[in-house]
């Protein structure tokens, strides 16, 4: 274990308090995954989840407590709000008596701002607002987090280390920029899902069996966006390594970049999820 996961294992075995999950569908229980991973102590976790997968439920046997009775949970160190924000209104004023002047509330609900958040809790309550995205399934995703002006250092410290459980985490302090990250990193896999789905399709036309064009597709993006993470080298430039001059790849991009080619289609669809952002935002 390396120094960096050894302090964090570290402060998570030493949760100040109970850390409740309000929500163990598949980034709930990304989560709760990562923190057992890396070394949180199951006696100090609570699930609340009405239909958990049984492969979360056989966590009961490492200590994890599901769906504890009402007033059998003390005050939590954390409570983290993983449940489709339309459930909002029931969850959030019905968590509130495990929230005291300590407590974390840490929200992953896509769409629901810290204004609404704070509507249901307690005045005066940390908040932070978080927005993962899928590849948190695998431990590859990155998170955008945003907390109100009650999270004090350490509570910030504690909600990056439990977000790191999925991936990577970013701090920002304008709330208001989270709709345009929702854009790029949260709808953003769903861009390059289409890209492989159009790409092996593409193959097809060009003559590929179906089968072997969707191998190659799903294994390009794959490989592409692993060459992006281990080389530290900007896209731009890696596109340029395999540009030849007069060759095939320059062929392809002098249609993709054109005017009205895959620059102006991405900025355009950035822009309208950014807006659909804002109007869900509540």
């Amino acid at each position: 274990m390396t120094q960096s996961l050894a302090v964090e294992a570290q402060a998570l075995a030493m949760l100040p308090g109970p850390l409740v999950l309000v929500g163990a569908g598949k980034m709930g229980s990304a989560l709760l995954t990562g923190w057992l991973g890396r070394g949180a102590d199951p006696a100090r976790i609570a699930v609340i989840e009405p239909k958990p997968a049984a492969e979360i439920v056989g966590l009961s046997e490492r200590g994890v407590r599901f769906n504890p009775p009402a007033g059998a949970l003390p005050e939590a160190a954390v409570v983290v709000l993983a449940v489709k924000p339309q459930q909002a209104e029931a969850v959030v004023p019905a968590i509130a008596p495990l929230v005291g002047a300590a407590t974390l509330v840490l929200s992953i609900m896509a769409g629901r701002t810290i204004a609404g958040l704070a509507d249901g809790l307690p005045p005066g309550t940390a908040v932070v607002r978080c927005m993962p995205n899928t590849p948190a399934a695998i431990g590859c995703g990155i998170t955008v987090a945003v907390p109100n002006g009650y999270v004090t250092p350490a509570q910030r410290e504690l909600a990056g280390r439990l977000l790191m459980a999925t991936g990577a985490v970013e701090w920002i302090d304008d709330e208001g920029l989270l709709d345009a990250v929702t854009a790029v990193s949260g709808s953003g896999p769903a861009y390059v899902f289409l890209l492989a789905e159009t790409l092996a399709a593409a193959g097809v036309a060009a003559g590929l069996p179906a089968a072997l064009a969707e191998r190659l597709a799903r294994a390009t993006v794959a490989g592409s966006g692993a060459l992006i993470e281990r080389s530290g080298i900007d896209p731009a430039t890696l596109r340029q390594n395999v540009t030849s001059p007069g060759g095939t790849t320059q062929a392809a991009l002098s249609l993709l970049m054109q005017p009205d080619g895959l620059p102006a289609l991405m900025r355009a669809a950035v822009a309208a999820a950014t807006q659909r952002s804002r109007e869900l935002a509540r």
